[in-house]
C-alpha cells in the first residue's frame, strides 16, 4: 500500500474513545492458508501498531523507529538463502557473460598481437632490402659486373673523357672544312699568300657572307655532311656485318676522294699563281709530288677519321652508361615500390595498435564490471521495492493506533497522520526506496 492509500484510509478517520490498556487489533487468521508474505506484512503491521502505542504516535519517533525497521528487513533479506540466490541470478549470468566476453576479447588481442608483430618483420625486411638496393645503386658503376650487368667498369668517367675530346675536333673539323671548301670553291689566290693563309682563312665565313647566301650555305652546312658521315660510321659499326663493313669501307672512299678533290682545288690554284710559261698544265700527278696537298688530304681525312672513331667510343660509352644507368633505375623503382609497401604496413600497424588500445580498454571495464559484480554476489542485495511494502505495513500499523486510540480533535490527529506520512517518505528517500524503478536494488555489506 503505498502513501496515498495510507493517507486517504485515515484522512477522515477520528475514533474518540477512553483511555485505556492498548492492545493489539484483534485479527482472525487462517495459518494454514495464509503465506509467508502476508505473514510478514502482518508482523510489520503489527510491530507499527504496538510501536506507535508506546510512543502515542509521535512522528519524531516513527523516524527512528523507520530506522530500525530498515535494519530489521536488511538482516531479514539476508537470512533468505534462497531469495538472495534469485535476486543474484541476473548478476551471476552477466559475471559469466562477462568473462566469456573477456576470453573472446583477449584471443582477439593475442591475435591482433601476432598481426602486430608480423607487420613489424615485414617493415624490417622491406627496409633491409631498401638499404640492400640503395647500396647496389651506389656500387653499380664501380662493379656492373657483381650484378651481372654487362656494362664497361668506369664507363661514365670514360664517356666524360670522350666527350670532353670529341668537342674540340667537332670544332676543328668545322673550322677546316668551311675554310678549305671556301678556299677550293670560292676564294681567289695571289703569290704573296702562303699555304697556311691559303688553305686556312680566318674570314672564310664572313667572306663567304659577302658573296652571296649560295655561297655562305655552303660553307657552313658542309661541314655536317662530313658529320654524318662520320655518324654512319658509327651506325654500321654498330651491326658487324659484311654488307655494313663494304658500306663503312665506300664511305671511307668518299669521303677520301672529296678531301683530295679540296686538295687538288686548293693545290691547283696556288700552282696556277706560281707557274711560269716553262711549267706543265697542273694534274694529279703533280698534285702528288706536292706536300701541301697530303697535307691538307691528312688535316681533314685524318682528324675526320680520329672524330669518327671518338664518336663511336662515346656513343658506346654512353649505351654502358646507359645499361648502369637503366639497373639502377630499376632498382630505384624497387625501392620506391618497397617505400610505398612500408607506408602501407604502417597504417596497418596505427589501425592495429588503435584496436589493441581498444580491446585493453575494454578489458579493463569488464574486469572492473565482472568485480562490481562479483562485489554485488559477495554482498547482500537488499530489493527495495519490498522494504518500500513492509514500510508502508509498518506505518499503517503506527497510523492505526493513532486512528484508533488517540483522543484528540479531528484536526490534531489529521495533521499527526500528516507528519507520519512525511517523515515516512524522508525515509524512503533516504533509503533509496522512492525511485521510480522499484526494481533497484541496493548492495549492503551487513
Amino acid at each position: 500500500m503505498d502513501t496515498t492509500s495510507i493517507k486517504n484510509l485515515f484522512k477522515l478517520k477520528s475514533v474518540p474513545a477512553e483511555p485505556k490498556e492498548e492492545q493489539l487489533p484483534k485479527t482472525e487468521v487462517n495459518t494454514d492458508e495464509e503465506s509467508s508474505e502476508e505473514t510478514r506484512k502482518r508482523t510489520y503491521h503489527e510491530s507499527g501498531y504496538r510501536d506507535s502505542s508506546r510512543t502515542s504516535g509521535n512522528h519524531s519517533t516513527l523516524s527512528i523507529c523507520l530506522d530500525a525497521v530498515y535494519s530489521k528487513f536488511q538482516n531479514e533479506e539476508k537470512e533468505m538463502v534462497e531469495k538472495q540466490q534469485q535476486l543474484k541470478e541476473s548478476y551471476v549470468n552477466e559475471q559469466k557473460n562477462r568473462e566469456t566476453e573477456i576470453k573472446a576479447l583477449i584471443v582477439s588481442q593475442e591475435t591482433k598481437e601476432e598481426q602486430l608483430k608480423t607487420k613489424n618483420r615485414e617493415v624490417e625486411s622491406h627496409q633491409q632490402t631498401i638499404e640492400t638496393l640503395n647500396s647496389e645503386i651506389i656500387d653499380l658503376p664501380r662493379n656492373p659486373e657483381k650484378y651481372n650487368v654487362k656494362a664497361t667498369k668506369g664507363a661514365s668517367a670514360k664517356f666524360i673523357i670522350g666527350l670532353l675530346l670529341l668537342i674540340p675536333i667537332t670544332l676543328y673539323l668545322g673550322v677546316f672544312y668551311i675554310s678549305t671548301s671556301y678556299s677550293a670553291f670560292f676564294k681567289g689566290f695571289n703569290a704573296k699568300s702562303t699555304v697556311i693563309q691559303s688553305v686556312f682563312d680566318p674570314q672564310a665565313l664572313a667572306k663567304a657572307w659577302n658573296d652571296g647566301s649560295t655561297e655562305a650555305a655552303f660553307v657552313v652546312l658542309i661541314p655536317f655532311v662530313f658529320l654524318g658521315l662520320g655518324f654512319l660510321i658509327h651506325m654500321f659499326g654498330e651491326n658487324k656485318t659484311t654488307a655494313n663493313y663494304i658500306k663503312l669501307g665506300l664511305l671511307l672512299i668518299v669521303t677520301f676522294i672529296f678531301d683530295v678533290i679540296l686538295a687538288y682545288e686548293i693545290e691547283k690554284k696556288i700552282y696556277d699563281v706560281e707557274k711560269t710559261f716553262d711549267s706543265l698544265p697542273f694534274d694529279l700527278k703533280i698534285a702528288f709530288t706536292k706536300n701541301q696537298f697530303w697535307e691538307i688530304i691528312f688535316a681533314g681525312f685524318i682528324v675526320y677519321i680520329i672524330w669518327g672513331l671518338v664518336f663511336d667510343f662515346v656513343m658506346k660509352e654512353h649505351r654502358e652508361k646507359d645499361k648502369i644507368k637503366n639497373e639502377q633505375e630499376i632498382r630505384q623503382k624497387r625501392v620506391e615500390f618497397f617505400q610505398e609497401k612500408i607506408n602501407v604496413l604502417k597504417k596497418e600497424i596505427e589501425e592495429i595498435l588503435a584496436a589493441i588500445g581498444n580491446i585493453k580498454e575494454s578489458i579493463i571495464k569488464i574486469r572492473g564490471r565482472i568485480e562490481e559484480l562479483q562485489n554485488i554476489i559477495d554482498g547482500v542485495i537488499i530489493p527495495t521495492k519490498d522494504y518500500k511494502l513492509y514500510a508502508s505495513e509498518y506505518v499503517q500499523g503506527w497510523i492505526t493506533f493513532i486512528g484508533e486510540k488517540i483522543a484528540v480533535s479531528r484536526t490534531e490527529k489529521q495533521t499527526m497522520i500528516d507528519e507520519c506520512i512525511s517523515t515516512y517518505n524522508t525515509n524512503l528517500e533516504t533509503v533509496g526506496a522512492n525511485s521510480d524503478n522499484q526494481n533497484l536494488v541496493y548492495l549492503s555489506s551487513l
